[in-house]
């Protein structure tokens, strides 16, 4: 999507939105980058934007919480236009990514994604039998941010990686536990059986 077209980006950091969330009644997690940089408890690269993940079942509770701010949904999907998300629209998939800014004027500063669920599992928006708990999909900050579990962010970075996604796997890999680096395994497996991170994974995840 162009910036040109659709308006520059001036993210938030994620103590701003911890402060605009701090009264949510629902789960959500810092995304994207600044999920790894929390994980790892420093910063590692500049960021184009912030993303927040949160569930489908909950938009919403999220509408809500945002109702004085100004919603787009990207749609359809990456394809360089976006739409009003009015209030008591319900966004059904593949729509999942909704772009936000406080005012009409003001710059785009937080990217919020829709991910999937049933039940108690989290499901992969791409590939529905990549699973996980919901208890296990986050992590809280030593300020008590929540962002999304580094694995699973590394699964969505996986798809095509760029120089910061290898920045990023390469600077949260020795913090992944066993079972961390089974399952991003065992996800990145299923979908890119060749990946080069493999190679870095599968000789802890299968021992």
């Amino acid at each position: 999507m162009s910036a040109d077209v659709l308006g520059r980006w001036v993210p938030d950091h994620p103590e701003d939105v911890a402060a605009v969330f701090a009264e949510a009644d629902f789960p959500w997690w810092i995304a994207g980058g600044y999920a790894i940089e929390l994980a790892v408890g420093r910063e590692l690269r500049e960021h184009g934007d912030l993303d927040v993940l949160v569930l489908r079942r909950d938009q919403a509770r999220v509408r809500d919480l945002l109702a004085n701010w100004d919603l787009y949904v990207a749609d359809p999907p990456g394809q360089g236009e976006l739409r009003p998300w009015r209030p008591g629209g319900v966004l059904q998939p593949p729509l999942h990514d909704i772009w936000c800014r406080r005012t009409p004027k003001a710059p785009w500063s937080v990217q919020l994604m829709l991910d999937e669920a049933e039940g108690t599992q989290w499901v992969s928006r791409r590939t529905p039998e990549i699973r996980l708990p919901i208890d296990r999909l986050g992590r809280t900050s030593k300020r008590g941010i929540p962002y999304l579990a580094p694995e699973v962010q590394l699964f969505y970075k996986a798809k095509a990686t760029r120089d910061k996604d290898e920045t990023d796997f390469e600077a949260v890999l020795p913090l992944l536990d066993a079972s961390a680096r089974a399952w991003l395994a065992d996800a990145i497996n299923v979908t890119a059986p060749n990946h080069p991170w493999l190679r870095r994974l599968l000789p802890v995840s299968r021992t």
